[in-house]
């Protein structure tokens, strides 16, 4: 039987091991996505830039200048900055009150299945911390998500002189 400083040793042993496994998991949701579980329902919200679609969360959704249609330039430090709006395999987004257009996915180059608005790529940004906000708007060639027939108080941003570089 294990005593004193080996007993002490072992538990903190086996505390670290339990932390180091757990911070090594996926968490809810997903790296890349703060809502893959299952089905997803886009929403929408209105500000200044006009009505625009929002994620499960309520947070706002951007799209990029440099992607077509089913298809995401956005990998790598883009992705970290940008998070996709993602499903569960199988799982088809569906519209929330307000929206308008058509909700779809594609399978992006890592096999997630990210969620499409009239065909383009849907994103989170890192930058925005609450429901309503919308300060990607013109970083890096991301622009507000706006439902189809929206007039849009401010220009949509192509690109950007940020020097972020996505």
């Amino acid at each position: 039987m294990l005593r004193g400083p080996y007993l002490v040793r072992l538990i903190t042993l086996v505390a670290l091991a339990s932390i180091t496994l757990a911070a090594c998991q996926p968490s809810a949701g997903g790296a890349s996505s703060p809502s893959s579980a299952g089905s997803v329902t886009v929403g929408s919200a209105n500000s200044n830039l006009g009505t625009f679609l929002t994620g499960p969360n309520g947070k706002t959704l951007y799209t990029h200048a440099g992607d077509s249609m089913n298809t995401s330039t956005c990998t790598g430090g883009c992705l970290t900055a940008w998070p996709a709006l993602t499903v569960a395999s199988g799982q088809q987004p569906t519209a929330g009150s307000g929206v308008t257009g058509t909700l779809g996915t594609f399978s992006r180059s890592d096999g997630s299945m990210q969620v499409t608005y009239n065909g383009l790529p849907l994103y989170y940004w890192q930058g925005d911390t609450k429901a309503g906000d919308t300060t990607g708007q013109g970083v890096s060639g991301f622009t507000v998500a706006l439902v189809a027939g929206s007039a849009s108080g401010t220009p949509a941003a192509s690109a950007s002189s940020s020097p972020r570089g996505y």
